[in-house]
């Protein structure tokens, strides 16, 4: 099935022949935070050739990852339980990336579906615990999310609803989830403008969320 073989018998090579050609992953990932019309992965993923998502969407389904099924009068593409065994590497991966992240690029954007991933990577559940129920609405770019902290569960989606803090920010909230800028002074700088709601609960949300560079 795999595009490339690497001549190997191995786990990890098996992996890479079934997931590790260029845009599999992201497509792995977005397909986490839910099943997704083909428009939606390719409105996601703005810069995927259509030629190369229609590939990788029949490759993946070919390895048993993915699925086409109908949903709601629409067939959608959705992670098969195979597929979702992939989440704690999607995960671990985010975390190992977010260590080399430098300052954004003027041209790259947040989508929802990432930062979704993002915030799911950089929870901290021990420290969630500890604290009051929090209900965020957060919009980074274009992404609005709606971000659900009870206990050590989290749920983030799109919409809104009543909330504690809504805020917005651009790619620069990973400093602020790196511990790189506090968030008195993500605030001040501009990096996070708080919309309503108390600008204290900005620092429940970097304790809740926060990943060491």
């Amino acid at each position: 099935m795999a595009a490339r073989d690497y001549g190997q018998y191995g786990g990890v090579t098996r992996a890479l022949e079934l997931v590790g050609e260029r845009w599999a992953m992201l497509i792995v990932r977005d397909l986490l935070v839910g099943p997704r019309r083909y428009g939606e992965l390719a409105a996601g993923l703005p810069r995927i050739p259509s030629n190369i998502l229609a590939s990788r969407l029949k490759e993946l389904q070919a390895a048993g990852v993915i699925r086409r099924a109908p949903h709601s009068r629409v067939i959608v593409y959705e992670l098969t339980p195979y597929g979702h065994e992939l989440e704690p590497v999607v995960l671990a991966l985010g975390a190992w990336g977010f260590k080399a992240m430098g300052d954004p690029r003027e041209e790259q954007v947040i989508t929802p579906d990432s930062m979704t991933i993002d915030l799911r990577t950089a929870f901290r559940p021990l420290v969630a615990a500890r604290l009051p129920p929090t209900a965020y609405a957060a919009r980074f770019g274009s992404a609005e999310l709606l971000i659900r902290v009870d206990g050590t569960a989290l749920d983030v989606a799109r919409g809104d609803g009543p909330v504690d803090l809504a805020f917005a920010a651009g790619p620069g909230i990973h400093r602020l989830i790196r511990g790189e800028l506090a968030p008195e002074r993500a605030i001040a700088t501009g990096v996070v403008e708080v919309l309503r709601g108390r600008d204290d609960l900005l620092e429940r949300f970097a304790s809740t969320f926060h990943l060491a560079a």
